[in-house]
Formats: C-alpha cells, structure tokens, sequence
C-alpha cells in the first residue's frame, strides 16, 4: 500500500488525496504538521530534501514530492491521464499554469486570512494576491465557458490540479459569484464517485 504524508487542509495535499479517492487507490495517510516542523525532521528529509509536502511513499520504498508529479503519477494508464503525448501536454500546461499562476496567489491569499488571520502586517501582501488570482480565475472561466472540464472535454488530473484551490478560493477573499462556468465546473467535481470534500 502506498504512503502519502500530507495535510489535508492543504490543497496540494488534497490533490494527492482526491486523486486516490477518485481512482479507488488505497493508502495510508500520516498527517504532518508543517507549523511544528515535523517537514524539517530528519527522518522527513529524507524522504523530500525539499522539506515539503505532500509526498508520496511507494511499496518499493521510493519516494515522490511535487503535487502534480505525484498525481499524474497515480493517474497513470486511467481516463484521469490519457496516454496520448498531446492530452498528456494540455494536462501539464494547466499544471505549470497552476503552479506559477494561480497557486502562488490563491493559496497564499487563503494561507494569510484562514490560517493567519490577516494580521496587519500582512494586509499588503494579502491585497497584492487579489490581482493575481483574479487574472488566474478569468483564464479558468474563459476556457470553461466552451467546455466543461479543462482538457477535452473529459475530467482530468489538470481539473483535479486547478480545483483544489480554486473550489475554496473564497477563503482567499475572492467572490466565485463573478465565474458562474468556474462555479458550475465545481459541481461537476463535486458529484464525481468518491467524491471527498478538502479538510
């Protein structure tokens, strides 16, 4: 059975976690509280130099970091991830879109006021988010306004990359109200099989 140490409030944990779920893959899950830490361990480092999670543990004993490697991964040889090289591309483009794009301001944005409570010396960097994720989310409901889901039409790993933020962007301050197709694509995820919600 594979391992995956995640925080499930975290939406790139979430990704690892929905991915499985949807998929039927069975896992452990070792919860790891990054504001203790426990990422800087010793016995962590060693599984991602990087420090951060989630990251993915195989039965081999290899390991995986970076959200959206760790799913595609998972995903491999399903509808989730098509073996077509050009499907595959469309996938990642979304993925490097969400990682540059969206995630550093709708995740950051979300991270100040729901964990951080916005404390006035942050009040700056939490409006300089808003832009950011605003020009992000416009790119995402462009695209849905003509089809449902971003790659061909057909739920992939780029919708599972680009949803866990976003479904909960309004914890980041932004009004999903203005992206009525973004809100409808939420529903979409959201009545999926084994379907879990984040947190």
């Amino acid at each position: 059975m594979i391992t995956i140490y995640g925080d499930v409030n975290s939406g790139n944990c979430y990704k690892v976690k929905l991915t499985a779920e949807l998929l039927g893959i069975p896992y452990k899950w070792i919860h790891v509280d990054i504001l203790n830490r426990e990422t800087q361990s010793q016995a962590f480092l060693a599984k991602n130099p990087n420090g951060k999670i989630p990251c993915l543990v195989l039965t081999s004993g290899d390991c995986l970091a970076e959200s959206n490697a760790i799913i595609n991964y998972l995903a491999k040889d399903s509808s989730l991830y098509p073996n077509d090289p050009l499907t595959q591309a469309y996938i990642q483009q979304w993925q490097f879109f969400e990682q540059y794009s969206h995630e550093p301001y709708i995740a950051v944005a979300r991270f100040i006021k729901k964990y951080l409570g916005l404390p006035k010396d942050k009040e700056q960097d939490f409006a300089s988010k808003q832009e950011g994720g605003h020009k992000a989310l416009t790119v995402i409901e462009k695209t849905l306004a003509k089809q449902v889901y971003l790659v061909n039409d057909q739920l992939s790993t780029a919708d599972i990359s680009l949803f866990a933020y976003t479904h909960v962007a309004d914890e980041g301050g932004f009004d999903l109200d203005k992206y009525p197709n973004i809100k409808q694509w939420i529903k979409r995820i959201e009545r999926q099989s084994n379907y879990i919600a984040i947190g």
